[in-house]
């Protein structure tokens, strides 16, 4: 129930705030077409988490898995700081060099307490990128290609970002009901359901560098 509750959230951040901020153009096709994989991780410690990566990443480039486009893998049991999350992330980066992936995958990231290098923590345009939980989402390079190609404005999404929840402002996010600690009610695809993990870093949705 844990697993699911994390999903529903996280689609809930999704429909709400990405695909209804309009913060990523090219999210709303995959999500219509059921082409996002969400897996849920539990693990406990970073270690964990690295090993279910490997193999979220390992499952993504599976040629029976080629409906999906991309994964969101949810962290519920570890790397709540968001400095931890951080440095995590060099090692996310090193497990696709050393699966020689780098080029061929990539990844963004999402957290509840997601902060832009020389911002404050409580500006605004940090929620671009915060998410229910600590999130790891994968991309194939040659999706991000397409859509990109497909969407010459790309390069001005960061920018377009910014300006859309500085209009928005706290009280118009708090609205959204999707930040972490919320009690979000949406529904849980069955479909997605069934991708649940319980195991013991153009075209990311955030389109936003790594912070701090």
């Amino acid at each position: 129930m844990a697993a699911k509750r994390a999903i529903a959230r996280t689609q809930a951040w999704l429909e709400r705030a990405v695909i209804g901020l309009n913060l990523c153009p090219f999210a709303k096709a995959v999500q219509v077409k059921g082409q996002i994989r969400y897996a849920v991780s539990e693990a406990n410690t970073p270690e964990e988490l690295l090993e279910d990566l490997s193999k979220e990443i390992k499952t993504l480039q599976v040629p029976v898995n080629a409906s999906y486009e991309t994964t969101l893998i949810i962290a519920t049991g570890c790397l709540k700081e968001f400095l931890e999350f951080n440095d995590f992330l060099r090692l996310a980066d090193h497990a696709l060099d050393n699966m020689g992936l780098q080029g061929s995958l990539q990844i963004a990231s999402f957290h509840p307490q997601y902060q832009f290098a020389g911002t404050a923590a409580d500006d605004i345009t940090n929620f671009t990128n915060r998410s229910p939980y600590p999130t790891l989402h994968l991309l194939r390079e040659a999706s991000i290609d397409r859509a990109v190609a497909a969407f010459p404005q790309a390069a001005d999404i960061y920018e377009k970002n910014m300006q859309t929840l500085a209009a928005l402002g706290h009280g118009g996010w708090a609205l959204l009901n999707v930040g972490a600690g919320d009690d979000v009610a949406a529904p849980v695809d069955d479909k997605a359901a069934t991708e649940v993990l319980a195991l013991g870093h153009p075209a990311a949705i955030g389109h936003g560098k790594i912070g701090l």
